[in-house]
């Protein structure tokens, strides 16, 4: 897909579907989604779709008025904001004559574009694969696909479509071999994490509603946080430090999205599998944006896909703050509001671009982190200076004295304020 390409962005509104979001909404996110990889929109519409068509989706009237419409508007891409089968495009591209994308796609394209790390480029690669194989049909056309003689099944091109599936098949499981061990590393990284006393913070959020702005608040970091949807692709973490928390690691996750496609979901699993592991997570919500409560059920979703929340109870393994972010966008009535709604329902209202409310934010975060800790009291030789010193870096010392002399010396009593995870630690360490 060239940037800088013209198109038609159409969004089918289908009678039997029931969808999240209003047809508006999903016309502007797939205009969106067409911007944030580089294509120039020369026209779009929403199509009503009363009953869908095998071998076109839209009705025949229809797509005589987008071949009209990418005749005046000089468009050399359609595309269409849903998911269209393998026929359902061929036959739209031998019509339009034009190359016809369908959500899936383009969601491919944009992160074919923006994987960064060689993991990322694996996930995608995978998911390419994955959607390519059944539309290998499409590429073949015009060769013989009939049933040929001497005992062979098919003409040259069945030949050769099944060739093209044997290496795609080939190639899938060489990445999927290939993940499994990025899956194995991300464990070992984990498993020395979890050595570590350090507590994780995952920020996850519908794409675009600002996780990689406060990321880049909250951390210092430069991580590229743009107006764009899937501005940030590969997981990003990075070292912060909290009221009363010496040292948490903040992730930063891939956004979610509506409708996002099977084959990302199961190849970015090993990425989106780092929440899982979190202590607890942000969810970062565009306030000012009119489908947050739409978008908020489909963050949800994605977490009950990843067993972190039952969606039918909406209880959660792992303790979910709700930032609500970009409140800088509203008039000051609206902010008002919002803000007895934030403390009516827990959540900490911010703007990650101005910093407003981030100190609340890290105050919360801080007293969850420290909330479950609770006093414990070790008497400890003088001369084993490091178990003190560590003690002193990780939790809150309540008081330290003299303890007479013991076996190995020297010893001093000291109480402190552990959490569980550090007192483990302490154990395991030491």
């Amino acid at each position: 897909m060239t940037r800088g390409a013209r198109a038609l962005v159409l969004c089918p509104d289908i009678k039997a579907l029931r969808y999240d979001l209003d047809a508006t909404d999903r016309l502007a996110e797939a205009e969106g989604l067409a911007l944030a990889i580089g294509i120039v929109i020369a026209h779009s519409a929403i199509l009503p779709v009363r009953k869908m068509q095998p071998n076109t989706l839209f009705g025949s009237g229809q797509v005589e008025n987008i071949a009209v419409w990418c005749e005046q508007h000089e468009a050399e891409l359609v595309i269409v904001d849903g998911a269209l089968s393998p026929i359902q495009q061929r036959n739209l591209e031998d019509r339009l004559k034009r190359k016809v994308i369908d959500r899936t796609g383009l969601i491919l394209e944009i992160f074919g574009e923006r994987a960064a790390t060689a993991e990322g480029r694996l996930q995608v690669e995978l998911a390419h694969l994955d959607y390519q194989q059944s539309r290998l049909v499409r590429s073949w056309t015009h060769l013989e696909r009939q049933r040929g003689g001497f005992g062979f099944l098919g003409g040259p091109g069945e030949t050769q479509i099944e060739a093209d599936r044997r290496m795609i098949r080939q190639r899938m499981t060489r990445l999927r071999r290939e993940l499994e061990q990025v899956r194995k590393t991300r464990a070992l990284h984990r498993e020395r994490r979890g050595r570590a006393p350090w507590p994780v913070i995952a920020l996850v959020g519908y794409t675009n509603a600002g996780k990689s702005t406060l990321f880049n608040r909250l951390t210092g970091a430069d991580v590229m946080a743009e107006d764009l949807l899937f501005a940030t692709l590969d997981p990003t973490m990075r070292a912060i430090s909290l009221p009363g928390v010496e040292k948490a690691i903040l992730s930063d996750t891939v956004g979610f999205i509506s409708d996002l496609p099977t084959q990302l979901v199961a190849a970015f699993r090993a990425t989106l599998e780092e929440v899982t592991f979190a202590d607890i997570i942000l969810h970062v919500r565009d306030m000012a944006n009119a489908s947050n409560a739409a978008q908020k059920k489909q963050v949800i979703e994605v977490l009950g896909d990843l067993d972190i929340v039952d969606t039918d109870t909406g209880e959660s393994t792992i303790p979910i703050v709700e930032v609500w972010n970009k409140c800088d966008l509203l008039d000051a009535e609206s902010q008002d509001e919002l803000r007895a709604m934030a403390e009516l329902h827990g959540a900490v209202m911010v703007s990650a671009v101005t910093g407003e409310g981030v100190a609340a934010l890290e105050d919360r975060a801080a007293a969850m982190l420290t909330g479950t800790a609770r006093e414990v009291t070790f008497t400890l030789p003088v001369s084993e200076g490091r178990h003190i010193a560590w003690l002193h870096a990780h939790g809150e010392v309540v008081a330290e004295e003299d303890a007479g002399e013991g076996d190995a010396g020297p010893m001093r009593r000291v109480t402190v304020r552990l959490n569980p995870k550090e007192l483990g630690q302490f154990a395991t360490l030491f």
